[in-house]
């Protein structure tokens, strides 16, 4: 207690000239000093005075805790940061991300961790994390692919419009804007968008489009336009050009048609005369090659 007898005597200004310089040497002397020299500064009207040391040592106990927490708290808010920047690291850069896309007027087949086959129709894309693939089969989907699924643990197709989940089947996958449908062609597959759930097998189409949902049969084994075709029964016609912009790489412009009208029927990849042949006839409207990715397709005049 040879301190706080220091200190007692300090307050009493009863030090010698050695207690002085060795009271002066110590660390605390400065905070003592501060508390003083404040003290001091007061009014009388509002002057607490130390009454003894016992009060002193009170509100030198209460300074000392002050400043331990002025450097306490910076190395909390230090150590939050690197726990947070920890997390971010391990969430995103500890991932494996790979992106698979296709162009307007390209196809592609590509090979899935486990062995599963994607083809990608055209301006098509997918998303997976290869880390994760063996503890979690699922990707995201722009677009439209036709998958083999190996079999193996639960396969989820995150898109848009919904959530297909299979275990080892073949189905195709269409999620392009207000257009979202699922035909099954082996085994089975469970759809999910919104609050609107189906399990299909083979031969059942789940479609949502624009907003409106539509359950129908299929006697196709695999999409047509994996053979360089496309397809469509009771599609807007609107819909079937902006799949023969994909497929061909061109801007098609309306006059004075209906781009509403339903459309059933298909046309060929690699042909455009003959593929605009084929949706413009039964649809009674002509239509003209203005350049090498221009078409104007229009209602025939009398």
């Amino acid at each position: 207690m040879i301190e706080d007898d220091l200190l007692k005597k300090w307050l009493n200004d009863e030090l010698t000239g050695a207690e002085k310089t060795a009271f002066s040497e110590r660390s605390d002397y400065t905070i003592n000093q501060n508390i003083i020299d404040k003290a001091q500064h007061f009014k009388a009207s509002q002057f607490s005075k130390v009454d003894n040391f016992e009060t002193f040592k009170n509100a030198y106990q209460n300074k000392s805790s002050i400043k331990r927490s002025t450097w306490i708290k910076p190395l909390l808010r230090i150590a939050s940061i690197l726990l947070i920047s920890f997390g971010v690291y391990f969430t995103f850069f500890n991932k494996n991300l790979v992106e698979e896309s296709t162009l307007v007027s390209e196809k592609a087949t590509i090979s899935l961790p486990d062995l599963s086959e994607v083809t990608l129709n055209v301006n098509s894309e997918i998303t997976y994390d290869a880390n994760a693939w063996d503890s979690k089969r699922s990707l995201n989907l722009e677009g439209e692919a036709y998958f083999k699924v190996a079999k193996g643990k639960i396969f989820d197709v995150i898109t848009e419009g919904g959530i297909v989940t299979v275990v080892g089947t073949e189905f195709n996958v269409k999620a392009r804007q207000d257009y979202f449908e699922v035909i099954c062609y082996e085994g089975i597959v469970r759809v999910t968008s919104d609050t609107i759930t189906r399990q299909l097998t083979a031969g059942n189409t789940y479609r949502i489009l624009n907003k409106a949902f539509s359950e129908d049969k299929t006697q196709d084994t695999e999409p047509y336009w994996t053979n360089n075709r496309s397809r469509f029964k009771s599609i807007p016609f609107t819909k079937v050009v902006e799949e023969l912009e994909r497929q061909y790489n061109v801007k098609v412009v309306f006059k004075n048609t209906d781009s509403t009208r339903l459309f059933s029927g298909g046309f060929v990849h690699n042909n455009l005369e003959n593929a605009l042949i084929s949706i413009t006839q039964p649809m009674n409207l002509n239509f003209e090659i203005s350049s090498p990715n221009q078409v104007l397709i229009h209602g025939k005049t009398n």
